[in-house]
């Protein structure tokens, strides 16, 4: 490679290209892919995926990342895109080649192992799977070096900068005013009931609202698409090509509404990179809890509120006359702010949802320690569900078997999501400030000013600056957990009338 930056930017841009296709391939492997092309894809993912890591770790690229990081000619987004750039290749050429093949061995026996273990509810089966996972993670861990935290390496796949010693206090702090107030609410005289059972909910009336609702975000669908799958995602291979699927129960609405509105989020974000930025390193987000933060923020903060309802609601009962006959705008709002301590994650309400990452993130860092031995992990896990949420799991199934993410490996993924909602209060409580009518705006559908607030403040920033920079520069202070309890004491109290 030529030392000068437009050779550096080619390679950028290569590396941008692949990775879309392989987000494409990825996607339509989620949506599309005939039941038999399953291996065909596997191996073609496999291939792409090699091709992006040899140009990755290529030494011309380190010689001329390591020659742009002293040319002090080159713009401030110059800079950022060669810092974002060299923070990748680094981690990447730290692990041995050799313990790159085993992670991928031990992820797919631990996901095999994880499945069967699932089969016959027996956590027990999948325990040798994990134990082999957790050793290499930790030599990971190691390859990519820290401070004498291994947590902190894996985390900073995720979250680049955020360290156990920012992140225990803030997550320990959230636990400890979040349990007495699910008691509160429990013990609450007020009783909020879901949807009346046994209704149909048409499919493809719920497709054509979950579009209105797209469209009314200001997600471009000429730039982007919705589709259908078991597990709702965002994906896709460039801002101007942004993929959404959503999941639909003619059982229950609720599943395809507030997917699509969280989905919605984070294509936004994808859409909404600065033009200048597309096949570089910047049009990214600088972390996955920042990216969480938009989804939460239009699927929570923005799609439960009573506001958004008082316009969308009439249309929705008249897109389900039958399905909705009898229910009113409160039993509605009700049914979709409902508070009641579960046993599975992704089924958890706005209040509870943070103790089940909290519950995760402590397992995590004993299991990253080798603090817990892993047979006692599932009574490990039980304990805190009854302490934190009251609900014991009846099987393994139902507890720590319920995500697929440790047969990943993926360990540090899920303080982001936790991170996703303390920012997602602290950036809607900055638009507030900076748009005095906004609740106004959601009660009459128009959504396009908070869309275009959170563009130009977050989107347009890419990967410029790390996430907490930009929201202490967005909301004038960084991570708390002050502005996300708050949100919660105001909505909930008043939901169930008590003082939170």
């Amino acid at each position: 490679m030529d030392r000068t930056f437009p050779a550096l930017l080619a390679r950028m841009q290569e590396l941008k290209d692949l990775n879309g296709v392989i987000g494409l391939a990825t996607w339509d492997q989620e949506t599309y892919l005939p039941a038999k092309a399953s291996d065909a894809r596997a191996h073609q993912l496999s291939t792409l995926q090699g091709l992006y890591h040899e140009r990755l770790v290529d030494p011309r690229l380190g010689e001329v990342l390591a020659w742009a990081a002293s040319r002090s000619e080159l713009d401030a987004d110059q800079r950022a895109m060669v810092r974002v750039l060299t923070h990748e290749r680094d981690r990447a050429v730290r692990v041995p080649q050799a313990l790159v093949k085993a992670l991928a061995e031990a992820q797919s026996r631990a996901l095999n192992a994880w499945r069967q273990a699932r089969k016959e509810k027996r956590f027990a089966l999948f325990q040798p799977a994990l134990a082999r996972l957790l050793q290499l993670r930790r030599e990971q861990a190691d390859a990519y070096g820290h401070d004498g935290e291994r947590y902190d390496a894996l985390l900073e796949g995720y979250e680049p900068g955020m360290r156990v010693s920012r992140l225990t206090p803030v997550l320990t702090a959230l636990r400890d005013a979040l349990i007495p107030m699910v008691a509160a609410i429990g013990s609450a005289p007020r009783k909020v009931a879901d949807l009346p059972e046994g209704r149909r909910f048409d499919a493809e009336a719920q497709w054509r609202f979950s579009l209105k609702l797209l469209e009314a975000t200001g997600f471009d669908l000429e730039a982007g698409r919705q589709d259908r799958s078991i597990h709702p995602f965002t994906g896709g291979t460039h801002p101007r090509d942004v993929r959404l699927t959503t999941r639909i129960d003619e059982a229950n609405p609720l599943n395809a509404l507030f997917s699509t509105i969280h989905e919605a989020g984070h294509g936004l974000y994808e859409q909404g990179f600065d033009e200048a930025h597309y096949r570089t390193p910047l049009a990214a987000s600088p972390s996955m809890g920042l990216h969480e933060s938009q989804s939460r923020l239009w699927e929570n903060v923005v799609g439960r509120s009573r506001a958004f309802w008082e316009h969308f609601f009439p249309a929705l009962g008249e897109s389900f006359p039958e399905a909705l006959s009898g229910v009113g705008l409160d039993t509605f709002l009700g049914a979709v702010n409902r508070v009641s301590p579960s046993l599975i994650r992704t089924e958890a309400d706005e209040v509870t949802y943070n103790l089940h990452i909290v519950l995760r993130y402590e397992l995590e860092l004993l299991l990253i320690h080798d603090e817990l031995p892993l047979e006692d992990v599932p009574a490990a896990w039980n304990e805190r569900m009854r302490r934190y949420l009251g609900v014991t799991p009846p099987d393994d199934v139902l507890g720590v078997l319920q995500d697929i993410h440790w047969s990943w490996g993926e360990f540090g993924y899920f303080p982001t999501y936790a991170l996703g909602n303390l920012y997602s209060a602290s950036l809607y409580r900055a638009a507030e400030r900076a748009i005095p009518e906004l609740t106004g705006h959601i009660r009459r559908g128009e959504l396009l000013p908070l869309r275009d607030w959170l563009r130009d403040n977050i989107h347009r920033e890419g990967y410029r600056v790390p996430a907490e920079e930009l929201i202490r520069k967005v909301t004038g202070q960084g991570l708390t957990d002050a502005d996300f309890l708050s949100y919660l004491k105001g909505k909930y109290g008043a939901l169930y009338g008590v003082s939170l």
